[in-house]
């Protein structure tokens, strides 16, 4: 799968896709039904499928001192993009140049003279261009005008709720991983380097992995059941992790702190994925240390419960059970 920077001297290669244009983040159920209406194009006209995302994407052009609100990091976009059959991925950055282009020129320029595409597929609630001028009647238009077929998936749903980054973001933030992961199609999951803690944890026999989430949005504070998996491996461990501030032992920023079932090897340095399957409580200031200890016995028994009831009593997985 090739990555494109610029949409300046493309490779001819790279040139001529079926391209389906979105933010991506999450490669959600809705993410993946703009992808594969631009995937049944570019197999009928025999063509590349290519998709195009602003990297950085425009809520950090606009909001650079913003909270952050990734749901994927652009490396773990990629795999997932990658997954679903995408030949191209064209990662533009959104810069003062594109911020400025009208509806128009950032058609004729970026998509037409640039890309050079056969085809544009979007969802339903597109805008683009300058102050968010141009919808998908705009593209319409500017389609016929520039001799591309152009395409709008509509809007996707679980039957309730419309299936959405920001939906998925909420679910995060309140607590919701079982909610998040419904609408993703798959357990939302942080991808880190394991660094070194405060090391407290081991006084107790429950040493952890900790992860910073960097740009990645952060859930809900709090304590979670947890399947990781570490760099090298192919199995899924089973956890408890808990995501915060710590406010027993003192405030800190915030991290994420995996303690791993039957697992006392060192990982300092490695990647890890994490993968929120079950919020089990709020993180919270305890009186004492002692108390502290026992809560955290209480949580590991907790997630061990939930994880062995998805798995039929196993606590490490090849795959991950899918969320209901």
């Amino acid at each position: 799968m090739a990555v494109i920077s610029d949409f300046r001297n493309v490779p001819e290669e790279a040139q001529g896709a079926a391209v389906a244009l979105g933010n991506f983040d999450g490669v959600h159920e809705g993410h993946v039904a703009v992808i594969d209406s631009a995937g049944e194009i570019a197999r009928a006209k025999d063509v590349p499928l290519g998709v195009l995302i602003f990297e950085p994407p425009p809520r950090m052009y606009f909001q650079p001192e913003g909270t952050p609100f990734r749901i994927m990091t652009p490396e773990t976009r990629r795999d997932a993009l990658r997954e679903h059959g995408v030949d191209i991925i064209y990662e533009l950055p959104f810069n003062k140049e594109m911020s400025q282009m009208s509806p128009e020129a950032f058609v004729r320029d970026v998509l037409v003279e640039g890309l050079k595409l056969k085809h544009l597929s979007v969802g339903f609630d597109f805008r683009f261009g300058r102050g968010r001028e141009g919808d998908v009647n705009t593209l319409a238009t500017l389609a016929k005008t520039y001799g591309f077929s152009f395409s709008v998936q509509e809007r996707i749903t679980d039957g309730f709720t419309k299936i959405s980054s920001t939906a998925i973001r909420t679910a995060l933030q309140e607590g919701k991983p079982e909610t998040a992961g419904h609408l993703l199609g798959r357990y939302w999951r942080a991808t880190g380097t394991v660094e070194m803690g405060e090391q407290r944890g081991r006084t107790i026999s429950f040493s952890t992995a900790n992860m910073r989430l960097g740009d990645l949005i952060q859930p809900m504070h709090g304590v979670y059941a947890v399947w990781a998996q570490i760099e090298g491996e192919d199995k899924w461990r089973a956890g408890v992790a808990n995501f915060g501030r710590t406010p027993t032992t003192g405030l800190r920023d915030p991290l994420l702190e995996t303690h791993l079932f039957d697992f006392d090897e060192e990982i300092y340095g490695k990647q890890m994925t994490v993968a929120l399957v079950d919020f089990l409580r709020r993180e919270k200031k305890f009186d004492s240390f002692e108390a502290l200890t026992l809560q955290i016995a209480a949580d590991a028994a907790d997630a061990k419960q939930s994880l062995k009831a998805m798995s039929g009593g196993s606590l490490s997985v090849s795959a991950l059970p899918k969320p209901e």
